[in-house]
């Protein structure tokens, strides 16, 4: 797998910059003021019980390139980013399927099936990724990556 650093602008925010000064002028103070809180409001934020697959493993991938993530720790959510078309058998395009999941609600039942199966391994990388998830909970997304191929 090759991780692509490209800016993904559906995770950024550009800054404005100001020049009003306490004092000097109070309706450009204000301006200055509803402009960065507007600015705040862009920033995306993540929300696992509402991602695409595609945001999903671009935050997968943003954890693993800042070190907050390992690779084996990243199995699980890969794992979830997968999706096999029932018509076809093929897999179907992350980067163009726009359908919203509750991640954490799909690694619950993940680990509920993992456990019916007696697959106590698996059932705790899904409880460790469902506390990840809960840990970065609305948490301000990074520049997102893709990987080649995807974009």
């Amino acid at each position: 797998m090759k991780i692509n650093t490209e800016s993904n602008h559906l995770y950024t925010a550009q800054r404005t910059q100001t020049s009003a000064k306490p004092g000097t002028n109070p309706a450009s103070f204000a301006s200055a003021i509803s402009a960065a809180t507007a600015e705040t409001s862009a920033v995306k934020q993540a929300d696992f019980t509402s991602m695409t697959r595609q945001e999903m493993f671009d935050w997968m991938n943003d954890q693993i390139r800042g070190g907050k993530m390992s690779f084996d720790e990243s199995s699980p959510f890969l794992g979830m980013t997968m999706k096999i078309s029932a018509a076809t058998g093929q897999p179907v395009d992350m980067a163009t399927d726009t359908t919203r999941i509750n991640f954490v609600e799909k690694a619950r039942l993940g680990m509920e099936g993992a456990r019916s199966n007696n697959d106590p391994a698996l059932a705790q990388r899904l409880q460790a990724a469902i506390e990840f998830m809960r840990k970065h909970q609305g948490l301000a997304l990074g520049v997102g990556s893709r990987v080649r191929g995807h974009d």
